[in-house]
């Protein structure tokens, strides 16, 4: 387990991240980009499992809040939802189950790749996200709402870096929702692949229950700020956040890979 000292200013300083985590989390998410850096950086010595079990345990609230928030406000089409909700909590303990044995390393290379062409993608299509057209009922719907969420699932149980992003975009591109709406259906996924993540790290130990709810509570803090924000301001404020977690993921990614190669060639 993690020894969190909670009146040393380091401790403070992982708080703190966690509320701006939950900000940017809640709005495009991408919070990981704040948190896991934050807590490997503060414990470098603990096990890498116990701090993303934590990182899943003190997201999983905001996550919720965010998605609480945003549902009093829009309304979604739960026949694509829920079926989308399920599947991705099966993919994610099947990614789960299969990084064990498979290597990730070519995620690291591909992804910083994917991650542009997403953002070229979105800069590209200025109407993209800009009005909500829901979905007609049909199985097509529903088969395409099962394949994201498995998709997508299995990546963030498999991997992880980017599933906000990639939520969002498939239920803006897929499904017709405009930035707003798909913020909201994305939390709703994400607090079930979180869930996932939990019990699993859970059942083998990995997860610092005290640290974890004391991050969780800075992480709601920062959630309903980051929708009332996002509430408030609409497609246009999501759009603009989403674009600088993408472009921030690109840079993470794209580093990761560089330390990669830098491997392979030395």
């Amino acid at each position: 387990m993690i020894e969190a000292d909670f009146f040393h200013w380091t401790t403070a300083l992982l708080l703190i991240a966690a509320a701006g985590a939950g900000f940017v989390d809640s709005v495009a998410g991408g919070g990981g980009l704040i948190q896991v850096p934050a807590l490997f950086a503060i414990y470098p010595n603990a096990n890498p499992a116990t701090l993303l079990g934590t990182n899943k345990l003190a997201s999983i609230g905001g996550t919720l809040i965010a998605a609480k928030r945003y549902l009093k406000s829009v309304k979604l089409p739960y026949f694509v939802l829920i079926p989308a909700i399920l599947s991705a909590f099966v993919g994610s303990f099947a990614g789960a189950a299969v990084v064990r044995v498979v290597s990730v390393d070519v995620f690291k290379v591909l992804l910083p790749i994917i991650l542009c062409l997403l953002w070229v993608y979105t800069i590209r299509q200025h109407s993209l996200g800009a009005q909500h057209v829901p979905p007609a009922r049909g199985w097509q719907k529903i088969v395409q709402a099962v394949l994201l969420g498995a998709g997508i699932g299995f990546y963030d149980g498999f991997f992880g870096p980017g599933t906000g992003s990639f939520l969002l975009i498939g239920f803006v591109r897929i499904f017709g929702f405009d930035f707003l709406h798909a913020s909201a259906a994305t939390k709703l996924v994400n607090a079930t692949t979180n869930l996932a993540a939990i019990i699993l790290f859970a059942s083998f130990g990995h997860v610092d229950w005290v640290l974890g709810f004391a991050m969780m509570g800075m992480n709601i803090l920062g959630s309903v700020i980051g929708s009332g924000y996002a509430l408030r301001h609409g497609n246009g404020f999501v759009r603009r956040v989403f674009l600088c977690v993408v472009a921030a993921l690109i840079v993470k990614t794209g580093v990761d890979a560089l330390k990669y190669f830098g491997v392979l060639w030395s």
